[in-house]
């Protein structure tokens, strides 16, 4: 599959697409965060090299060594609360301000979109603002250094663990099942930093609407690049920002990006 330059009329038809959508349903991964300096989920370094992350994110982990497992949890809390949205988070709150009906489905834990003003936001994977008791499912919220590890035994017996979506659990059914009704529905689905290889998350991307206009939105080719209208190979905060200010305009502008088409 060959790889055009310029960006040509690919871009300026994700742009028309966008600007005759009655609903548009986006996906974003870790790649939007990253650029705001958070490690995709399994680049996380220092001690965390020596250990699988099926070891800090799953149940039976958790149960081995829950010290452990909040150790690497506030961490990722403390790098969360130093990061800032970018320009790809605010990017998706203008798109969804221009809108009616507009769906954010993310993988992403870190509230990076909530801050950047995003409100139609479903967390497919949960969020680290809170701990729920492993036992009798109450919350707590979480503060900037996470949860101190001398807390994370509960009164009624069970344990604090991230309000989080791990290794071998369900997401969510409600947020499931809204955002499978809202990419069936999408006139435009745009897949924004996510590798589509983590499911049933990627799921959202291809599976549930064939007549949508979806655009991937990634440096890198994934799994589904040969299977959506075209990909725009930038980053997140080169590639949206331009795209909304494309649409604010009246003709179609064209982003210096390079563009892969469908085969």
């Amino acid at each position: 599959m060959a790889e055009a330059d310029g960006t040509g009329n690919l871009t300026a038809g994700v742009i028309a697409a966008l600007r005759e959508a009655r609903s548009v349903f986006v996906l974003t991964g870790s790649g939007i965060s990253a650029e705001s300096g958070l490690p995709t989920f399994r680049g996380v370094g220092g001690l965390w090299r020596t250990h699988r992350v099926e070891e800090l994110a799953s149940p039976d982990g958790f149960a081995r060594d829950p010290v452990l497992v909040w150790t690497w949890y506030n961490e990722r809390k403390a790098a969360h609360e130093r990061a800032q949205p970018n320009a790809g988070h605010f990017a998706i709150a203008q798109l969804e301000d221009a809108l009616d009906d507009f769906t954010l489905a993310t993988q992403n834990v870190d509230s990076l979109h909530l801050r950047a003003g995003s409100r139609k936001v479903l967390e497919l994977h949960g969020s680290l603002r809170e701990a729920r008791c492993s036992n009798c499912n109450a919350g707590r919220p979480l503060g900037a250094a996470g949860l101190p590890l001398d807390e994370i035994d509960h009164a009624c017996g069970g344990r604090w663990r991230p309000d989080i979506v791990w290794f071998g659990e369900s997401l969510p059914q409600d947020v499931w099942q809204r955002a499978r009704e809202a990419a069936a529905r999408a006139d435009v689905i745009l897949v924004v930093g996510t590798s589509a290889v983590v499911y049933p998350a990627a799921a959202l991307a291809t599976n549930y609407n064939r007549g949508a206009f979806v655009a991937e939105i990634n440096p890198e080719a994934t799994p589904i690049s040969d299977r959506v209208a075209c990909t725009l190979r930038g980053s997140a905060a080169e590639v949206l920002p331009q795209i909304v200010e494309a649409l604010s305009r009246d003709e179609t502008a064209s982003p210096d990006l390079s563009v892969r088409p469908r085969g």
